[in-house]
């Protein structure tokens, strides 16, 4: 096994680049994943890897020292602690780091159930505030999660490690909004656009068949792309001062409001 303790080789370099820059990302069609549990999703996820790298120091800390023993030795590279230090982008690491080959997330990969639900994203910025949204969307068991018009890539490191590592499990597919509404409609799946002045409820609101719940910026809302071709709008009341939540708390609360109506289906009350 190779030992790298030059910050200055050329694949240490490389991982600089991958982490700080979405362009390299896309060009290289390469991403960074940082810690066990993250790497071990990705492996599960059907995820190939194209290098390892591991610091036996900090490695004796981590919660999964099994994931060590599902990485092909070819790919292993041991680094060490002034290195790893270099090329870490978590507080508190545990010692291991994988550079791995971004899937292809078009709609056509999306794999459907006959009732899905579904959260649409459209133009997301912030990272930390999709990798939260993937947590929900994981924790809820959502369908599909469908990023339209991002302004930030799925691959970004801080949603990777917001969503601790739930883009290995949540189906996710990236497109504009016009590909994406024609997806919808083709598969008559109802559409509930999020907005602040709308007149319905989001809990008077029925989820139960095909649906897809429509989340814009906290800051500026949808555009009028979806508010105009969106089904239905829908709201969440807000009685205090301040008129909006972080998308990421708006999407669990109608999120988990919908899963609660399916449940209700998949559990009828006796």
């Amino acid at each position: 096994m190779e030992r790298i303790v030059s910050a200055q080789n050329s694949r240490i370099k490389n991982i600089q680049k991958l982490s700080a820059k979405s362009k390299e990302r896309k060009t290289q069609g390469l991403f960074v994943i940082e810690g066990a549990r993250e790497i071990s999703l990705a492996l599960a996820g059907s995820y190939n890897l194209d290098s390892v790298f591991y610091c036996p120091e900090l490695f004796t800390g981590t919660g999964y020292p099994e994931t060590l023993r599902s990485i092909n030795p070819k790919i292993l590279y041991e680094v060490s602690a002034a290195v790893f230090e270099k090329i870490a982008y978590r507080e508190g690491p545990d010692g291991i780091l994988a550079v791995a080959v971004a899937k292809n997330h078009s709609l056509s990969s999306l794999h459907l159930p006959k009732n899905p639900f579904i959260v649409l994203l459209e133009s997301i910025e912030k990272p930390g505030n999709l990798g939260a949204i993937l947590r929900t969307a994981d924790a809820a068991g959502v369908d599909a999660l469908i990023v339209c018009d991002p302004l930030s890539d799925v691959y970004n490191p801080n949603t990777i490690r917001s969503g601790v590592g739930c883009i290995f499990t949540v189906p996710v597919a990236v497109s504009d909004s016009a590909e994406a509404l024609s997806f919808l409609k083709e598969r008559r799946i109802r559409t509930f656009a999020a907005e602040l002045q709308a007149s319905q409820w989001y809990h008077e609101t029925d989820f139960r068949s095909p649906s897809a719940i429509i989340m814009g910026t906290e800051a500026d809302g949808l555009s009028p792309f979806w508010l105009k071709n969106a089904d239905a709008r829908i709201k969440i009341p807000m009685r205090g001062k301040i008129d909006s939540l972080n998308v990421s708390v708006s999407t669990a609360v109608i999120t988990f409001e919908a899963m609660r109506q399916r449940m209700k289906i998949s559990h009828p009350a006796n």
